[in-house]
């Protein structure tokens, strides 16, 4: 964690304990946060991320069947500030259309890596139903820690079905994280971290009724099992989607799946507001 990741916490922990929350709260709040990347337009530095226009594939790969969102490039990143087990370096290519189809759920070519030095080349993708999405480049990136949402944090906490007493605990300690800087910065792509979701939690989705609900160690499911299951990145299409009202697209992955380059497995949600 960095200085002003630590520095972040520990004003946390001072103002939720001038609200009088239970510091054994404030501490799980606080442990299961998770490092994220966000990325956005503008600013001077090395470009991070490349968002719509065409791909650039490796030689003889499938085109994938959903339109090209985003090329990142995983080498503008540090050591860790993602909490994932991504690659040091290479490309991960983000694919998504804009249906509203329910759930969602794996998806085979919804993401591609491309190690680096693998020789690509252009490649425009035939979707008749839309344009490619507008070019931008990503150059502002920041690195902070990424909470998850009150909902999320006390159904995990305290199972499916929460008092309505925590709920209200689980919104006291977000409006305690906000209050010290802990809400997310502009962004249009966020790399790790937890979701935020105009509707429901893409991770909670993935994983499925099986994993979620209180674990026998604690009254948790922010268990071993359940924590495999993590976001891989959000897109938030803004104005470049008309069709879709706040869309966003969620890339949703098991740790291990990442470990072994197996993004084959990816689940994708597209939601909106």
């Amino acid at each position: 964690m960095t200085d002003a990741s630590m520095d972040r916490v520990n004003r946390f922990r001072a103002e939720a304990a001038s609200q009088g929350l239970p510091s054994e709260e404030v501490e799980e709040w606080i442990r299961v946060a998770r490092p994220a990347v966000y990325l956005a337009e503008g600013g001077d530095g090395p470009l991070a991320a490349r968002v719509g226009g065409d791909p650039v594939l490796p030689h003889g790969v499938p085109r994938p069947s959903s339109p090209f969102v985003a090329s990142v490039d995983l080498a503008a990143f540090p050591p860790g500030v993602t909490g994932l087990p991504l690659p040091a370096d290479g490309h991960l290519l983000l694919f998504s259309g804009t249906d509203v189809d329910g759930i969602g759920g794996q998806v085979p070519d919804a993401v591609l890596y491309v190690p680096a030095g693998t020789p690509t080349t252009p490649s425009p993708l035939a979707h008749s139903r839309r344009e490619p999405y507008r070019p931008r480049e990503l150059r502002t990136v920041w690195h902070q820690p990424s909470a998850q949402m009150p909902e999320s944090y006390a159904l995990d906490r305290w199972g499916d079905t929460p008092e309505d007493e925590q709920f209200d605990l689980a919104d006291e300690l977000s409006d305690a994280w906000a209050r010290v800087g802990g809400y997310r910065p502009p962004w249009a792509l966020q790399i790790g971290g937890h979701p935020v979701s105009p509707q429901n939690d893409p991770v909670h989705y993935a994983r499925g009724p099986e994993e979620t609900g209180p674990s026998e160690q604690g009254g948790t499911a922010h268990g071993e099992g359940a924590d495999d299951w993590a976001l891989l990145a959000t897109w938030r299409c803004g104005d470049d989607v008309t069709e879709l009202d706040s869309g966003v697209a969620h890339w949703v992955v098991r740790r291990q799946d990442v470990a072994a380059r197996r993004f084959d497995r990816v689940h994708l949600y597209v939601e909106m507001a």
